[in-house]
């Protein structure tokens, strides 16, 4: 049987159920670290390249709702402070606004630039809203510990853009195909 063969509201379920299932294989996978997964102690942000591929083929209003709930499903498995929302926002805003663009294609080599691109603004934005609470807490040493946070914050950057560009056709390709075909059926 295949998927043409089952009537529209039923294709709808099941396009739901496999898109569901896709946020919360990336939610599962992001919290294990397989052997040779992490660079310099960070993996790669599978819940970013699941809001790239999402954000890729829609609107900017579809991408930052998308970006806000992975934003909360990762707060609840994570600190929630700084919070993973506005930065998986942004990227999935800036994401559907670069779809729009003619000179971005959607193959793995674009995607994956995107997605090197995302992650960079995704930890500078997590990175801007800790030197934010650190200035708002004015603890003694906040000079050091916001240089800490800088320094830091480029080997995190740097790590998590490589590892997650280099892992998002593993998520980009099967979803990709699924919502073409899916839309292709009406």
């Amino acid at each position: 049987m295949r998927i043409s063969d089952f009537r529209p509201p039923i294709r709808r379920a099941f396009n739901w159920g496999v898109t569901i299932s896709s946020v919360l294989c990336c939610n599962l996978i992001l919290l294990t670290r397989f052997p040779g997964m992490e660079l310099l102690g960070v993996g790669p942000n599978w819940l970013l390249i699941w809001v790239v591929a999402w954000s890729l083929q829609r609107p900017p209003l579809q991408g930052a709702i998308a970006g806000i709930c992975l934003g909360l499903m990762q707060d609840g498995l994570t600190m929630h402070h700084p919070t993973h929302t506005i930065s998986l926002a942004i990227a999935g805003v800036l994401t559907a606004r670069l779809q729009k663009q003619k000179y971005i294609q959607e193959d793995f080599i674009s995607v994956a630039m995107i997605v090197f691109g995302m992650a960079v603004v995704v930890e500078t934005v997590m990175a801007i809203q800790f030197s934010i609470n650190v200035l708002l807490d004015r603890l003694p040493g906040s000079y050091l510990i916001l240089t800490g946070t800088w320094l830091y914050h480029q080997q995190v950057a740097l790590s998590s853009a490589i590892l997650s560009s280099l892992w998002a056709p593993v998520v980009y390709y099967p979803l990709s195909r699924w919502w073409k075909m899916i839309r292709a059926l009406g």
